[in-house]
């Protein structure tokens, strides 16, 4: 899981929560729940009864004595909060990967597909495999008729970045070539030498 995907994912389990309780509360005094069931809501608990609602005239009174920046503030900060949901639905709604790629030259043979994850496995484990290669990770963005390769390759300490370069061009990224007949995407490749400890004489 990538860090955007897990990002995503707990922004959408938080706000499923908080709209799962809010739901709840709602529902709850909508329908007498608590009278109609004897249940003893916690104390200072709101919506407990249909009657009820979120600001009594006590509290509007309190919140209005604070100034008259106060509304304004509260207002703001609601749109604030509202263009930050759109903008990140509608960052969710573009894909930035293709799903899936049509392969078989060009033009490509109808209703063969590819899926760019598998693409992406099969590339990254040739990859890893290479001479000096210690770890590799490969994502294909983009849209499905313009798509673009990253590939992060994590070099052994004797691994020799030149002669890594060539051996991918050679062999991976030749062979998903050959096997999808699709053209020679624009490639980014990311190259990093792995750690290793120092080596104690005595």
């Amino acid at each position: 899981m990538t860090p955007r995907s897990a990002l995503n994912r707990s922004l959408l389990a938080l706000a499923g929560l908080v709209l799962l309780g809010g739901g709840l509360l709602i529902l709850f005094a909508g329908f007498d729940l608590y009278r109609r069931h004897a249940l003893l809501p916690p104390a200072g608990w709101p919506l407990t009864t249909p009657g009820d609602v979120l600001l009594g005239s006590a509290d509007r009174a309190r919140w209005s004595s604070q100034g008259w920046w106060w509304w304004p503030a509260v207002i703001a900060a609601l749109v604030l909060t509202a263009a930050l949901a759109l903008w990140w639905l509608l960052t969710q709604l573009s894909r930035r990967r293709p799903g899936s790629l049509s392969v078989g030259g060009t033009p490509p043979q109808e209703g063969v597909e590819l899926r760019d994850s598998a693409l992406s496995d099969a590339i990254a484990a040739e990859a890893g495999a290479l001479p000096g290669v210690d770890d590799a990770a490969v994502r294909i963005t983009g849209r499905p008729g313009h798509h673009r390769t990253r590939i992060r390759l994590t070099l052994t300490p004797e691994g020799s970045p030149g002669a890594t370069l060539a051996t991918l061009c050679d062999g991976p990224l030749r062979t998903a070539r050959r096997s999808t007949g699709l053209p020679d995407p624009p490639t980014e490749v990311h190259l990093r030498v792995t750690r290793h400890g120092s080596h104690r004489v005595e």
